[in-house]
C-alpha cells in the first residue's frame, strides 16, 4: 500500500472505473479487437455545424476565450426556443438555462447541490453505470430500482414509493434507457412525477437519445413537457448523440431558478465554462440544418434490424429484448459462465470481440451484456461473425 494512499477519500477509492471504459481500454491493448462497448456514435458532427464554427474561427477573436460561466446568451435563448418547441413550456434563458460540458458534468454539478454524505438517489436498474459512479463519489448511496426484464425492461411506479426515505434527493431517469433501450411510458412518468412531487424531491431527466426512437415515436414522452412539475424536475440534453459532437463536450441544463442558482457556483468552480468553440457549434446546432437527425436515426435503425438479426442466429448464446430506442441492445447470457466479467473478458481474449459486463449497470444487469449499434455495420458483422465461430451456430 502506498503510503499516500491514505490521503485518498474513501468514496473515491471504492469506485471501479466505468465498466464501459473499462473494457475499451482492454480492448484497445488487443490488436485487431472489435469494439461493441462504447456507446460512441460513428458519425462525423454534421457538416452545417462545422462550417459554421470554421466561419467562427475566422470571424470572432473571442472564440479561444472564457465565456461567462452560465453560458453564451444567444445559445441560451436558443435552447429555450429549442425547449419550447420540444414540450411546449417556456423558460427564462437568464432564470432557468445552464450550458454545460455534456451531461455528465451537468448531472456531477447538479449532485454536488443536492448531496451530503449518505444522501440517496434512486436510479433505475439496469441504468447508466456512470450515474451509479457519480452519486457514489458524492458518498451518497446509489438507490437500484429494479425494471421488469420479463415485462421488456418496464418501470414498475408502484415499487418507487418503498425506496424513498428521509435521505432520498432525487429520481434519476433516461429514456430512451441506457442500457436497455427501453422508453419508459407516459403513464408510468406521470405516476412517477406525482410520487416525486408529493414528497418534494428532484427528478432529473438525462437526455441523450429522445431523437432516437424509430417507429415508437409515438411512445417516447418528455416528463419536462408538464409544467406542473417545472420546480421539481431539471432536464438535461447532450449534443454528443443526436449531433455527432462527443468530443466537443457540450450540453445544458434546465432547472428551477433557485437550483439554476446554485449549480452555477459549482460550475464555476469547476470548469469555468462549456467551451466557447464547443457553444458555438452548440448554436449553429440549434438554429441551423438539421437534417441529419432523419438521416441518423435510420442508419441506426438499420444497424438495430441488423444486430437483432446477428442476435438470433446465436439463441443458443444470448436472449434479449428488441431495444425501443437508444442504440443499445442488451442480452441475458445463456452459456455457462462464471459472471458476465468474467464472461466479457474471455470474449475479448478469445473471440476479440469487446462487449460491456451487465453487472456495471446495477444489481439487475448481472448477466448480460451490453452491445452498441451506434458503430458501422461492418464492425457489427465482424463482431458477430467472431463469435459464431466462438461459439458455434
Amino acid at each position: 500500500m502506498n503510503e499516500l494512499d491514505r490521503l485518498v477519500r474513501p468514496a473515491v477509492a471504492s469506485v471501479s472505473l466505468s465498466a464501459i471504459k473499462a473494457m475499451a481500454i482492454r480492448a484497445a491493448a488487443i490488436e485487431d479487437a472489435v469494439s461493441l462497448s462504447w456507446g460512441l456514435p460513428s458519425f462525423r458532427t454534421p457538416a452545417p455545424i462545422r462550417a459554421a464554427v470554421a466561419r467562427e474561427l475566422e470571424r470572432d477573436p473571442e472564440i479561444g476565450k472564457y465565456a461567462l460561466p452560465a453560458g453564451l446568451p444567444e445559445l441560451r435563448q436558443a435552447v429555450t426556443v429549442t425547449h419550447a418547441a420540444k414540450t411546449g413550456v417556456t423558460v427564462d434563458a437568464d432564470r432557468h438555462v445552464l450550458i454545460t460540458a455534456g451531461n455528465m458534468e451537468g448531472i456531477s454539478t447538479l449532485l454536488r447541490v443536492l448531496l451530503d454524505p449518505g444522501d440517496e438517489v434512486v436510479l433505475t436498474d439496469p441504468g447508466f453505470v456512470s450515474h451509479y459512479s457519480q452519486v457514489q463519489l458524492r458518498d451518497g448511496r446509489p438507490i437500484p430500482w429494479a425494471l421488469d426484464e420479463t415485462a421488456g425492461w418496464r418501470l414498475n411506479p408502484d415499487t418507487l414509493s418503498e425506496l424513498i426515505t428521509p435521505r432520498t434527493k432525487a429520481i434519476l431517469l433516461v429514456t430512451p434507457s441506457n442500457p436497455t433501450g427501453t422508453i419508459f411510458r407516459r403513464d408510468e412518468l406521470l405516476k412517477i412525477g406525482k410520487i416525486v412531487q408529493q414528497n418534494n424531491l428532484l427528478i432529473i431527466i438525462d437526455d441523450p437519445y429522445s431523437y432516437f426512437t424509430y417507429e415508437n415515436k409515438a411512445d417516447y414522452f418528455n416528463l419536462a413537457s408538464q409544467a406542473e412539475l417545472f420546480d421539481n424536475l431539471a432536464y438535461l440534453f447532450t449534443f454528443s448523440k443526436a449531433y455527432a459532437m462527443s468530443g466537443w463536450r457540450l450540453g445544458y441544463m434546465i432547472v428551477p431558478d433557485n437550483l439554476r442558482r446554485e449549480a452555477l457556483k459549482v460550475h464555476d468552480a469547476t470548469i469555468i465554462c462549456a467551451p466557447r468553440i464547443s457553444q458555438m457549434a452548440g448554436l449553429a446546432a440549434l438554429t441551423g440544418d438539421a437534417s441529419h437527425l432523419e438521416e441518423f436515426e435510420t442508419i441506426l435503425g438499420r444497424r438495430r434490424a441488423l444486430i437483432c438479426e446477428r442476435l438470433d442466429r446465436l439463441a443458443h448464446v444470448f436472449a434479449y429484448v428488441k431495444p425501443q430506442g437508444a442504440y443499445y441492445v442488451f442480452p441475458r447470457i445463456l452459456v455457462e459462465h462464471d459472471s458476465d466479467f468474467d464472461f466479457a473478458v474471455g470474449l475479448l481474449e478469445k473471440a476479440k470481440v469487446a462487449v460491456t459486463p451487465g453487472s456495471g449497470f446495477g444489481p439487475g444487469g448481472e448477466h448480460h451484456v451490453r452491445m452498441a449499434f451506434c458503430v458501422d455495420d461492418d464492425t457489427i458483422n465482424l463482431a458477430f461473425d467472431r463469435m459464431e465461430r466462438h461459439f458455434g451456430h
